[in-house]
């Protein structure tokens, strides 16, 4: 199975296309940015795919991150990922960015937890924990650091993500210790490209995972202004 992966939920805009069972990807890009994905990201799909046999015509499965993180950039990434999909006739799943971040740990040391977190600003952070074997201690929810410092328990403890360094030095004003692994501001788009290669259709939609409000609310019953005589 083939699958081109997309990410647009947090600074940067990666893709990768990876063959199932394939040590490393086909093609891999990642551009950092805080904006522009929109214009970055269908110039990199077509310079990817012009590198691989076949093209679209090639895919089996488009994979894509679909949050937590920036309202904009999970958009984009789902609207490509599944034009791509309903183009080719084939299935469009999706990945969280936690996950994502995790996975690389998962893969390769299945012992201890792994927390994963990802800045949301103003004292909080997306979080989800991963028990041995991948298994879900925490499922992901916005919290301030403090509480989600409170979910690490006791034991190694290792974790990844935008806000991996945040949550450690929280950690510490409770005698916590952490040890931070990765605190990239995106996750490996191979991970993305390995968990998509993965993931059951059935139970992994290509749609937003919104972990926290809008930041812009329309206004409700608020009086309309009155035209001029």
């Amino acid at each position: 199975m083939r699958i081109l992966a997309l990410d647009t939920a947090l600074p940067a805009a990666s893709i990768c296309i990876l063959d199932g069972g394939a040590p490393q990807p086909l093609v891999s890009e990642s551009l950092p940015m805080e904006r522009g994905h929109a214009e970055a990201l269908m110039p990199m799909v077509a310079r990817a795919m012009a590198q691989v046999e076949g093209g679209f015509a090639s895919l089996d499965r488009v994979a894509v991150t679909v949050g937590p993180g920036s309202f904009t950039g999970i958009r984009i990434g789902i609207a490509a990922a599944r034009g791509i999909a309903l183009a080719r006739g084939i299935e469009a799943v999706g990945v969280s960015t936690l996950a994502a971040y995790a996975a690389p740990l998962l893969f390769e040391e299945p012992d201890g937890i792994v927390a994963a977190a990802i800045d949301a600003r103003h004292g909080h952070v997306f979080f989800t924990a991963y028990g041995p074997g991948g298994r879900v201690l925490t499922s992901p929810r916005i919290l301030p650091l403090r509480d989600a410092c409170r979910l690490l328990g006791a034991g190694r403890v290792r974790v990844v993500g935008s806000g991996a360094l945040l949550l450690k030095e929280e950690a510490a004003k409770i005698g916590c210790d952490v040890t931070v692994v990765n605190a990239t501001p995106a996750p490996d788009i191979f991970a993305v490209a390995r968990l998509g290669l993965a993931a059951d259709p059935g139970n992994a939609p290509a749609r937003p995972l919104y972990l926290k409000a809008p930041d812009v609310k329309p206004k409700i019953n608020q009086a309309l202004p009155h035209a001029s005589p």
